[in-house]
C-alpha cells in the first residue's frame, strides 16, 4: 500500500460539532464507501476527592505524538481495507461535555470500519504521549491518572 501523507492531528481546544459534521459531509461524494465508524471521546465531569472536574487541559510532546499518531495511521491502513481514516485530538483546555478525541474510519463494509476505529482508539490510549490535567471548579488541578 502506498504511504499516506503525514497529517496534523491536533486541534486547539475542543473538537467542534461543526468540524465533525464537515468531516462526515466531505465523504458523501465518495460512493465506494459503504460504512463509517466514528468514535468521539468526551471530557467527563468526574468527581475526584469530592471535587468536580470542569475541564481537562491536554498537553503533549507534539513532535513525538504526531509521529506516533501517523505510525498508528499507517499501521491501520496496512492492516485494514480502509478508504479513509482521520484522527484528531485536542490540545489545551477542553470543558466537561466537549469532544477531545475524534476518530473516523471509512470502508466498503461496516465490520472493517468498526474494528479499525476501535483498534485506533486503543492504540492512541496506549502509545501516544498526551497528558491531561483535570481542572476542578476551584481552579485546582490533578494530573489525570492512567491513559488520557
Amino acid at each position: 500500500m502506498k504511504e499516506k501523507k503525514a497529517k496534523n492531528v491536533f486541534v486547539q481546544g475542543e473538537i467542534t460539532p461543526l468540524k465533525i459534521a464537515e468531516s462526515i459531509q466531505s465523504h458523501s461524494s465518495k460512493t465506494d464507501i459503504g460504512a463509517h465508524s466514528i468514535f468521539l471521546g468526551q471530557v467527563r465531569r468526574d468527581i475526584i476527592d469530592g471535587k468536580e472536574v470542569t475541564a481537562i487541559e491536554y498537553s503533549c510532546y507534539e513532535e513525538m505524538a504526531t509521529e506516533i499518531l501517523n505510525e498508528i495511521r499507517e499501521e491501520t491502513f496496512n492492516e485494514f481495507a480502509l478508504t479513509c481514516l482521520h484522527i484528531y485530538h485536542s490540545l489545551g483546555v477542553v470543558d466537561a461535555g466537549k469532544i477531545c478525541l475524534f476518530v473516523f474510519t471509512s470502508s466498503r463494509h461496516r465490520a472493517i470500519a468498526i474494528e479499525a476505529c476501535s483498534k485506533i482508539v486503543e492504540q492512541v490510549k496506549a502509545r501516544v504521549p498526551i497528558w491531561g490535567k483535570e481542572i476542578f471548579e476551584d481552579s485546582t488541578f490533578v494530573w489525570k491518572q492512567g491513559n488520557v
